[in-house]
């Protein structure tokens, strides 16, 4: 195929898979258009099939992680990990608003960290819904953080995210040496957060609970999961440290897991499969075909001459941002899958300025991320209305005060490691 055809179709494509990602017609998957979309960019010749079979191979380890993280967190749901959650923030809250979200922030961020995005989206969100309402807060603010800190607080681990997953594979770095490189950034953009959610929802989070309020019997706490996550995490260091994919580890903890359901009769072999969710899957190494077509036909060299050169701070904010605004325009997944290549020849410091942009970034807009479309479809479940001025107004607070505090922390934490 002749090059501007071809840059014509593989651009027609990929933003025929991200609209039916974000409107998702009849409930139906998103691999449903992108496994044949990718399918007709391969015959089309729009990309060669050598590289849509190294894309895959690229992509291959990185999606089989994903799915041990999303089994293992779908189990520790059916322990009971989640309901000890929203027992404890109700506890601790006792009807408070600020104490809530303060509890909201904290639990969001960890089992963000751990469990990756999707568990907050997922699994927290409907927590934080029933524990607002049986303490009687308004549940918008709190709502609210699920979604800013499922694509904010995924920046510490390499397991937090698909995004960072794929970061992981291009920096070169160890899994232990990567999470201190994230660590300040991490806090950094997370205490940002706190403060504009304080001063944004201040009427919201002033509205006193009625007096009395039941919070509900105490579940017990799920210990095997607790001691399951713990000895995964131990895992991806031991593995990291001995050069041995860290996907083992996670791999190993999902097997625990589920093998304890199904022996438990809580699950069967066939909801375990369910749990790694292979359209999503599917999805993933379908668009990678699709953005690596739109990659191999110009936009490579278009994003080649902006992307700033360097490890310095100034260059580091400049690719943070670049990445920021790409991942509202094109989703954070693409985003990340095209920058990537780019900024990999400028060293870990570049890579992971790239993901600081595409994981902060989406806060700005309901597009910036899957995460978000998917809370978006959890909030309107409960009933709850999302004002697309008051997310956007919160986002041209949060995002750039986070994103710029956070480019700082991470040169200077190259500058200490």
């Amino acid at each position: 195929m002749n090059t501007p055809l071809a840059e014509a179709l593989s651009a027609v494509l990929l933003v025929a898979v991200l609209a039916w990602a974000v409107v998702r017609p009849f409930g139906w998957t998103e691999a449903v258009l992108a496994v044949p979309a990718a399918g007709i960019a391969i015959l089309t010749g729009a990309i060669s099939l050598d590289h849509a079979r190294d894309e895959v191979a690229r992509l291959g380890p990185v999606v089989g992680f994903l799915a041990a993280v999303l089994v293992l967190a779908h189990f520790c749901d059916v322990e009971g990990l989640f309901r000890a959650c929203g027992a404890w923030m109700a506890r601790w809250s006792r009807g408070r608003p600020v104490r809530l979200l303060t509890a909201v922030f904290a639990l969001a961020s960890v089992i963000t960290a751990v469990l990756s995005l999707d568990a907050t989206i997922v699994l927290l969100t409907p927590v934080v819904f029933a524990t607002a309402a049986r303490s009687g807060v308004r549940p918008k603010p709190h709502v609210y953080a699920c979604t800013h800190l499922s694509n904010t607080a995924s920046l510490l681990l390499p397991v937090s995210n698909l995004t960072n997953l794929l970061a992981f594979a291009a920096s070169g770095l160890s899994f232990t040496r990567f999470a201190a490189l994230m660590a300040l950034p991490w806090l950094a953009a997370i205490g940002v957060e706190y403060v504009v959610f304080r001063r944004f929802f201040r009427r919201d989070l002033s509205a006193a609970a009625p007096a009395g309020r039941d919070t509900g019997e105490e579940p017990p706490l799920p210990v095997f999961a607790l001691v399951t996550v713990g000895c995964t995490l131990a895992g991806f260091v031991v593995t990291s440290a001995f050069g041995v994919d860290p996907a083992w580890a996670a791999a190993a903890g999902a097997l625990v897991m589920a093998g304890r359901a199904v022996v438990r009769r809580q699950a069967t072999p066939l909801s375990v499969v369910r749990a790694a969710a292979p359209p999503f899957l599917a999805f993933v190494l379908a668009l990678g075909v699709v953005v690596r077509a739109v990659v191999d036909n110009g936009l490579s060299d278009a994003l080649g001459h902006l992307l700033p050169s360097g490890s310095g701070l100034l260059a580091l904010l400049g690719i943070a941002a670049l990445a920021a605004v790409l991942a509202n325009l094109i989703n954070n997944l693409p985003a990340v899958l095209v920058l990537l290549p780019l900024a990999g020849p400028g060293g870990a410091g570049a890579v992971l300025a790239v993901l600081l942009g595409v994981n902060i970034g989406p806060n700005l807009t309901y597009a910036g991320s899957l995460a978000t479309l998917l809370w978006r479809r959890i909030v309107h479940q409960h009933d709850e209305g999302v004002d697309l001025g008051e997310f956007t107004r919160l986002g041209l607070i949060a995002v750039p005060s986070a994103l710029a505090v956070s480019v700082v922390a991470l040169w200077g934490a190259l500058q200490l490691f």
